[in-house]
């Protein structure tokens, strides 16, 4: 059985890879040279626009998604583009604010968070299009808007989300794994040369001293207490008001909207709907950044179709994204 299992995974492959030589001469065929090698030496942050309302009129509004984890780990493999993108989504938010026909922003946001500083570019950019361009950012949450993705949507106009949207999650978490009783048990030592005492802190091969502790918990408290005013400005709360929430518990739609977190319940399409009559803008066309279909994620599309997206193939993507190090996240869920 196990034979004929690895023949077939052989004709599968030799098979796929047939088929990716005819796609690809096809490809060469239809485009010229230089096309051909700007996609073959992109950086992998290629985007296009693609009309998902034509209107009349010069006036836009941009679609933008925001699906994954908030981290910038330049994550590409065989397997294709994994997760989230940072830097094409910096690209998109900055083609936004050079845009002058952009009227109005919907950002559907699907995140369990991520980075702290990847969060604070994502506000930054967001902030400069309201204050530089003087537009409209509506926010559309999804299943998951926690966390970092939260702290990107308070500064929005509006944010919509679904019933069973889990949102909220305000805080920030630094965690690493401390394995030195199971190393202790199995007899493994570790030799550690440092320049200083607390070089090697929050290490897995020791314990964490109450000095490294209470440094850490001042740069966590720093940085939540940015997080809360940042919910309090974007929502016109006060402190007071937001850490009542701010505990980093999670909550749903209902419960957000409550909270004074959101503003009502809808899908992107009612989202958009929204925006257009609050701002005049019924004419405008309404259009979303779509990647590019380039010859480098013509091996990557064969490849998903032959294996599929599986758990062999989310788990090859989560080794190649996560970090090696401890780091504070503003982050919902498994870490």
């Amino acid at each position: 059985m196990a034979m004929k299992r690895w023949i077939a995974i052989i004709v599968a492959t030799v098979l796929i890879f047939i088929s990716i030589g005819i796609n690809a001469l096809s490809y060469i065929f239809t485009r010229d040279f230089n096309s051909i090698f700007e996609e073959m030496t992109a950086s992998g942050v290629g985007y296009s626009e693609s009309v998902i309302e034509p209107g009349v009129g010069m006036d836009r509004i941009a679609v933008l998604s925001l699906d994954g984890v908030i981290q910038d780990v330049q994550a590409s493999s065989f397997l294709g583009t994994v997760g989230y993108n940072h830097q094409a989504f910096m690209s998109q938010l900055q083609d936004v604010l050079d845009d002058p026909t952009v009227k109005g922003v919907v950002l559907a946001v699907n995140t369990p968070g991520g980075g702290v500083l990847e969060s604070a570019d994502i506000y930054d950019a967001i902030r400069a299009i309201q204050l530089e361009k003087e537009i409209p950012i509506y926010i559309s949450m999804g299943g998951m808007a926690a966390s970092g993705g939260y702290y990107i949507a308070a500064p929005a106009e509006k944010i919509f989300v679904h019933p069973e949207t889990i949102t909220g999650s305000i805080g920030v978490i630094m965690e690493s794994v401390n394995f030195s009783k199971l190393a202790e048990e199995i007899g493994i030592d570790f030799n550690t040369i440092k320049s200083g005492p607390y070089k090697d802190m929050m290490s897995g091969s020791r314990e964490m001293t109450k000095e490294e502790r209470a440094m850490l918990q001042e740069m966590i408290d720093d940085s939540y207490n940015r997080f809360v005013d940042i919910v309090a400005e974007g929502r016109q709360m006060s402190v007071e008001e937001v850490k009542k929430v701010a505990d980093g518990r999670i909550m749903n739609g209902r419960q957000a909207i409550e909270a004074g977190l959101a503003d009502e319940f809808g899908k992107t399409g009612d989202v958009i709907d929204a925006l257009k009559a609050d701002y005049e803008l019924e004419n405008a066309t309404v259009f979303e950044y779509a990647t590019l279909d380039n010859f480098s994620s013509l091996f990557s599309m064969k490849v998903q179709s032959l294996f599929g997206r599986n758990v062999e193939a989310e788990l090859i993507g989560k080794i190649l994204t996560d970090y090696q190090a401890p780091r504070m996240m503003y982050l919902y869920g498994e870490r």
